[in-house]
C-alpha cells in the first residue's frame, strides 16, 4: 500500500512538472486564435471568442509558403546527407578502429560543440568568398557538416553493439562490404538512424544565426521569417509571432510524438537497449 501511494505521488509531480513546462507552448498556441486586444490584454483573458483572423493574414504573407518550403527541404536534405556520410563513418571508426579514434570521436563531438558565435565570421567570410551565400546547395551543405559530428556519436554506438560476427558471416558467404554494410549492418541500426534523424532535424529547424547570416531571400527559414516578419507599426506584431510559433510546432510535435521510442534510445548513444 506504501509502495503504491509513492508510486502516485510521483507520478502526480511528473504530471505537475511536465504541465509547468508546457504552459508556455499552451500559452502561445492560445493567443494564436485571440484578437490583438485580447492576447495583450491585463489581466490575461482566460476566456476568449476564438479567431481564425491571425492564421488568414499568416498564409496571405508572400514569405510564409517559401520560408516554409525552405525549412522542409533544407531540414531534411541537410540531415540525409549527414547520415549517409556519418553512417559510413561510424562503420569504419566501430570496424577498423583507426589509431586515434578515441581523439578523433572526441574532436568530432568538440567541434560540434562550439559555440556559433564563435565561428560565425569565419564561415560569413568563407561563404562569401566562394559565392555560397543565399545558395541553397551552400546552406544545405553548412547544415549537413554540422550534423554529421553528433550523428557519427549515436550511429557508432550503435554499430559497436552490433557483433563483428555478423560481418564475417557476411564476408564468408559471399558478401561484398558493402553488402554487409548496407544489407546486414544497416538493419540492425535502425533506430539509432531515425534518432539521429530526429535530433538533427529538429536542430537544423530551429537554427537561426547561421541561416540569418548566409541565408537570404532565396534561403530564409521559418526562425529568420519570425524575427523579421514580426515587427510591425515600429513594435512587435505577437499575433503574427502566435500564429507562426503554432505553425511552426506541428512537425517537431509530430516527429518527437510517433519516433519517441527511438529517442531514448539515441539520447544514450545506443548504451541502452530496448524493444523498439
Amino acid at each position: 500500500m506504501q509502495r503504491n501511494w509513492r508510486q502516485k505521488i510521483y507520478h502526480l509531480v511528473l504530471w505537475l512538472v511536465s504541465i509547468f513546462f508546457f504552459l508556455p507552448v499552451v500559452w502561445i498556441i492560445t493567443g494564436a486564435f485571440k484578437t490583438k486586444d485580447d492576447l495583450l490584454a491585463i489581466p490575461p483573458k482566460i476566456i476568449f471568442s476564438p479567431t481564425l483572423a491571425n492564421f488568414v493574414d499568416l498564409f496571405s504573407r508572400h514569405d510564409f509558403f517559401p520560408s516554409l518550403r525552405n525549412s522542409f527541404l533544407i531540414s531534411a536534405c541537410a540531415v540525409i546527407v549527414a547520415l549517409v556520410v556519418a553512417f559510413l563513418a561510424a562503420y569504419s571508426f566501430s570496424r577498423f578502429k583507426p589509431r586515434g579514434t578515441d581523439f578523433l570521436m572526441f574532436v568530432l563531438l568538440t567541434v560540434r560543440m562550439v559555440p556559433a558565435a564563435a565561428v560565425v565570421v569565419p564561415i560569413f567570410l568563407m561563404y562569401t568568398v566562394f559565392g555560397w551565400k543565399d545558395d541553397f546547395w551552400g546552406v544545405m551543405l553548412f547544415y549537413a557538416m554540422f550534423s554529421i559530428p553528433f550523428s557519427v556519436w549515436i550511429l557508432k554506438g550503435f554499430i559497436d553493439g552490433v557483433s563483428p560476427r555478423f560481418d564475417e558471416t557476411g564476408l564468408v558467404n559471399g558478401g561484398s562490404r558493402m553488402h554487409v554494410l548496407f544489407r546486414v549492418i544497416l538493419p540492425q541500426v535502425r533506430p539509432g538512424l531515425i534518432a539521429a534523424f530526429i535530433f538533427n532535424l529538429i536542430f537544423v529547424w530551429n537554427e537561426f544565426l547561421f541561416n540569418f547570416i548566409i541565408g537570404g531571400k532565396k534561403t530564409t527559414m521559418i526562425p529568420v521569417s519570425l524575427v523579421t516578419g514580426s515587427i510591425a507599426q515600429g513594435g512587435v506584431d505577437w499575433t503574427f509571432v502566435a500564429a507562426l510559433a503554432t505553425v511552426y510546432l506541428i512537425p517537431p510535435f509530430l516527429a518527437i510524438y510517433f519516433f519517441q521510442k527511438y529517442l531514448l534510445v539515441g539520447m544514450t548513444f545506443g548504451t541502452v537497449r530496448g524493444e523498439v
